[in-house]
């Protein structure tokens, strides 16, 4: 007879790992999947929760909304990943509250204990106290955002193919990017490339010439992580392919097929069918609530100033990693950025500790290995700034090619979408332009602090700035 177990609880193949600590890990992006992987088959019990039961890889996402790849060429299973590990258990799931004093967490209506906890949720997108705006204009951080974006894209296409009157038609041919940083940079090269080669090519009634893409930022310059001259030969470039830059300009309002931005000349008004935002970025509500359980400090976009083994002060076994933490243990004092590459030193590293800790020592301490940072433009283009070695053009797309590939957790998506690229790069064709799902489905997910913002924007009112594409 079939032994029957409760699912929560971990029996591991080998017995002797009954008595190991126990190690929970809420999120499975790039930290918390990194630190499953380096405690997999180690000494320990591990318990992986997320909402998804996958690894997104988000970098990509502006590829999935533009169609040259598709959703599941950009997530992994997290079973597949890690759940094969004899030391590891899966489970689907989001945590809704943690209890430092009994060491446990909440989620499913359920309690469950740990002896590590390893808090790695991620951040979500915030529109600075203007929730009004999600459904006007879609984010950028998970596979129901992208869909979206694709899905307002086509559609405006499709409608501009059966629109005899030519104003309505440059409307739905009008695209307006918020927020100048990477994801906007490669989100409105990808944007002006597809709707150029895809209307010139599958749209018989439709001109090339009017479409019309806008980035807007309110910065001097885009990319303002980067040295300045990679800087300008982002904006260079994206304005010879036809993207109009409209910096300096803070977003008033968006209503429906319309941007208000204030500029120092005074209001623009922008018209674009599709609205997209790549402009905020806030850590998870797991860093509040954190902070309400422990009486940690968090910083201004809910992020958990941890110590230098990423420790929450008071909590030794609490640790918090990725986009939800605010390291600032560095040479010059600042925090470590919000970035694929930070995320899975930290996971890693502290996976690492703790495997020290339960053999009686520790890990030398946290040395972040900045591997520079880069953003695609367009084909064959890309501008990459690695530790002082800056580069752009066809090399820096090479180089940003090969980090992604490196980075992508799965061997299997990376075989898949270095065959998708090479065979864009010898056609052209787009695999992916498929509209499917169904209008605003995005509004129906909620991600790092989306419903913690919707009931207590009050709470959040002296973050309610106009700088919303900052």
């Amino acid at each position: 007879m079939v032994k029957e177990r409760f699912f929560l609880e971990l029996e591991p193949a080998d017995a002797s790992l009954k008595d190991c600590p126990h190690v929970v890990i809420v999120g499975g992006g790039f930290a918390g999947l990194k630190a499953a992987h380096v405690l997999a088959r180690q000494p320990v019990r591990v318990t992986l929760i997320d909402k998804r039961n996958f690894n997104l890889f988000q970098p990509l996402l502006y590829q999935v909304a533009t169609g040259l790849v598709s959703e599941a060429d950009v997530a992994s299973p997290l079973r597949q990943m890690v759940g094969q590990a004899p030391n590891v258990q899966v489970l689907l799931g989001e945590v809704v509250d943690l209890d430092p004093v009994a060491q446990e967490v909440v989620f499913n209506d359920r309690r469950y204990r740990y002896d590590h906890l390893i808090l790695a949720a991620g951040s979500g997108s915030t529109y600075f106290g203007h929730e009004e705006w999600r459904p006007l204009a879609p984010p950028m951080k998970i596979l129901e955002h992208a869909d979206e974006i694709r899905r307002r894209l086509l559609e405006a296409m499709e409608e501009a193919e059966q629109t005899p009157d030519p104003e309505r038609r440059r409307l739905l041919q009008s695209v307006v990017v918020i927020g100048g940083g990477p994801s906007g940079c490669e989100l409105a090269g990808s944007v002006i490339a597809l709707m150029g080669h895809a209307i010139a090519r599958d749209f018989r009634q439709l001109d090339p010439a009017d479409t019309r893409v806008t980035l807007v930022d309110p910065g001097d310059r885009l990319l303002r992580a980067m040295h300045p001259s990679l800087s300008s030969k982002a904006g260079d470039y994206l304005r010879n392919v036809g993207v109009e830059l409209l910096l300096g300009g803070r977003v008033q309002k968006i209503e429906a097929d319309r941007v208000v931005v204030g500029t120092a000349a005074g209001e623009q008004i922008l018209e674009a069918a599709t609205i997209c935002w790549t402009a905020g970025v806030r850590a998870s509500h797991l860093g509040r609530l954190l902070a309400e359980r422990c009486g940690c400090p968090v910083d201004r976009g809910g992020r958990v100033v941890v110590e230098p083994d990423f420790s929450v002060p008071g909590h030794p076994q609490i640790r918090v990693v990725g986009d939800l933490c605010s390291y600032s243990h560095t040479a010059d004092g600042k925090p470590l950025p919000g970035m694929a590459g930070p995320a899975v030193q930290m996971g890693g590293w502290v996976a690492r500790d703790l495997l020290a800790i339960s053999r009686g020592s520790r890990q030398a301490p946290f040395q972040w290995l900045d591997l520079g940072s880069m953003a695609v433009l367009g084909p064959f283009n890309a501008v990459a700034d690695l530790r002082g070695l800056r580069v752009s053009g066809p090399i820096g797309w090479l180089l940003w090619g090969l980090a992604h590939l490196a980075f992508m957790p799965d061997s299997e998506n990376r075989l898949t979408l270095l065959t998708k690229w090479l065979w864009q790069i010898a056609t052209r064709e787009r695999a992916s332009l498929l509209i499917t799902g169904r209008a605003n489905q995005h509004l129906q997910v909620e991600v790092g602090l989306e419903r913690r913002e919707a009931q207590g924007k009050a709470s959040n009112a002296a973050e309610s700035s106009p700088e919303a594409a900052g």
